[in-house]
């Protein structure tokens, strides 16, 4: 859990670009494509990403309405990063105007239950993360270079020298 929202600025800021380059690799021609029935789209799970942003935050009162709530997956992959992006950066602007390091520790109420803000936006970078996830096992289903986030990725060894390990 945060202290400051310093601090959630800075990883969020990471983790916003790791999802964008996530993002960049989804071709509009494989975005909605699903490598098994009970598996989402790789479309689906970005929007989802995207959509969680402004859900969350109209629920813990940041935002006056979820912008996102019931809008279909867009077309391309270029406009939910487009979305993804705009909401993203909306999120920290209006955590800087509406919360202080001081508000973290208390609770709203959020899914009918109480949470610590601080929590709140925990739970919103886990969540990103946890999909994200989904999203490259999906990718490498669907035969789409993954690339790396926290390290190199299997197919990017070979810039650094390294062979691939299986």
């Amino acid at each position: 859990m945060y202290r400051k929202l310093e601090d959630f600025f800075e990883d969020w800021k990471a983790d916003a670009e790791f999802t964008l380059k996530i993002f960049s690799k989804i071709s509009n021609e494989k975005i909605n494509e699903k490598p098994y029935e009970n598996i989402r789209s790789l479309g689906r799970l970005a929007w989802h990403i995207t959509q969680t942003i402004t859900e969350m935050l109209n629920k813990a009162g940041l935002f006056d309405e979820d912008h996102l709530d019931k809008k279909p997956i867009p077309d391309t992959s270029e406009e939910i990063s487009e979305t993804y992006k705009k909401y993203s950066e909306e999120l920290v602007e209006i955590l800087k105007e509406k919360w202080t390091d001081d508000d973290l520790p208390n609770d709203i109420e959020l899914y009918g239950r109480p949470f610590q803000r601080s929590k709140v936006l925990s739970m919103l970078l886990n969540h990103q993360i946890h999909h994200r996830g989904q999203m490259t096992i999906v990718m490498r289903l669907l035969n789409i270079d993954v690339p790396g986030i926290y390290g190199p990725s299997k197919e990017e060894w070979s810039k650094y020298g390294m062979e691939a390990q299986e």
